[in-house]
């Protein structure tokens, strides 16, 4: 029980939005956050589209060691480990039990574990990129290599809205909860209770969008009064916004050891 109730604080709405705050703001100390937008986007250029060419499972094996190591130094919350690891498990499990079903046999399952290694090198490597950039430095970084003002804002503005949004929806889910009724028995595994609760949650996404859109029009109309639009299409606006952004030492050490360490493994196992 006491195992229990530890895992259902963990999992409470506060909690979540908690982690995702974290997420967003609280890894500004590590290594991979100091280092310049530019670098982690090239860094993530290469591991991000190279495991789809690679088919010798010790190279994958070993840039999945490196990302590994990355997602600790970038200090990933628990959390997003945990999704990334139901969502990789769902996705093989899918392909699995579909390959099965169309004739296939267990002799899929090595291809479909390298499939899993080529996405779980993907997927850590976007962690530890994207869990180091603060919502403020992934927009300076976007706008930095040429994405629109507009499209590098509204990524920004989404990263921000986010535990809102959490937050709101959980209020209007306990709206739902308090002015209904819920199942007096629960049924044969508790399905009444599932459906019922499914119904709610569907039924919370109309007021939250409603409000989402309401919010959005009166964020547009903010930032076209203050000129936030006029600082997007202007470059001498936007090298002003961008001049603390700069390419330093450690930038170039991190990306050498990178080009390092992958030359050892393909010159080792090629």
């Amino acid at each position: 029980m006491e195992y229990t109730r530890k895992w259902t604080e963990k999992l409470s709405v506060e909690q979540v939005k908690i982690e995702l705050l974290n997420t967003a703001y609280g890894n500004g100390h590590t290594f991979l956050a100091r280092l310049d937008p530019t670098t982690l986007f090239i860094w993530y250029l290469f591991f991000g589209i190279a495991p789809w060419f690679i088919h010798n499972e010790p190279i994958l094996i070993g840039m999945l060691f490196f990302v590994s190591v990355t997602t600790l130094i970038a200090k990933v919350s628990p959390l997003i480990i945990i999704i990334l690891c139901l969502g990789l498990l769902g996705q093989g499990g899918y392909l699995l039990i579909a390959s099965l079903f169309f004739g296939g046999n267990l002799s899929t399952i090595l291809p479909l574990l390298v499939l899993t290694l080529k996405l779980s090198v993907i997927s850590l490597a976007s962690i530890s990129v994207f869990c180091s950039m603060n919502p403020e430095k992934l927009s300076n970084g976007l706008l930095k290599i040429g994405i629109p003002g507009q499209v590098s804002f509204s990524i920004a503005y989404g990263y921000r809205m986010l535990p809102s949004l959490l937050e709101e929806y959980h209020h209007i889910f306990l709206s739902f909860r308090l002015r209904g009724k819920a199942p007096e028995k629960h049924g044969f595994l508790y399905w009444r209770s599932i459906v019922y609760f499914c119904k709610i949650a569907v039924l919370s996404f109309y007021p939250l969008l409603l409000s989402t859109a309401k919010r959005a029009r009166t964020t547009v109309e903010a930032l076209e009064t203050k000129g936030s639009f006029y600082g997007f299409n202007h470059p001498e606006v936007k090298k002003l916004k961008l001049a603390h952004l700069k390419v330093q030492k450690h930038d170039y050490l991190f990306l050498s050891f990178t080009v390092f360490y992958l030359l050892c493994l393909f010159l080792i196992f090629l």
